[in-house]
């Protein structure tokens, strides 16, 4: 026998792992959303609540928006719905 073929004889065979192939299509997770419906209606719910925000910043009567309105009460409403986006995407699906 030649080197080369001792060597491969001398080597042990290594069992191959078994790999199973599952029947589900990966369509199934794939074309699962990314929230649920309760997300989704607090997402909407943050959109509207941002746009009365901003909306309240320019009924400012005060020169600039220099008055309550522009500086107080439209920037924490608009705070407010970015705190509910941020709510809406940290839940969890139901």
């Amino acid at each position: 026998m030649s080197k080369k073929n001792r060597k491969a004889a001398d080597k042990p065979k290594v069992a191959e792992p078994e790999v199973k192939v599952s029947a589900k299509p990966l369509a199934d997770k794939s074309s699962e959303l990314a929230f649920g419906k309760t997300n989704y209606r607090f997402m909407l719910i943050g959109i509207a609540i941002i746009v009365i925000g901003f909306f309240i910043m320019t009924q400012d009567k005060e020169e600039f928006g220099f008055g309550f309105l522009g500086l107080t009460l439209g920037p924490i409403v608009v705070f407010l719905g970015f705190m509910i986006e941020l709510y809406a995407i940290l839940k969890k699906k139901a």
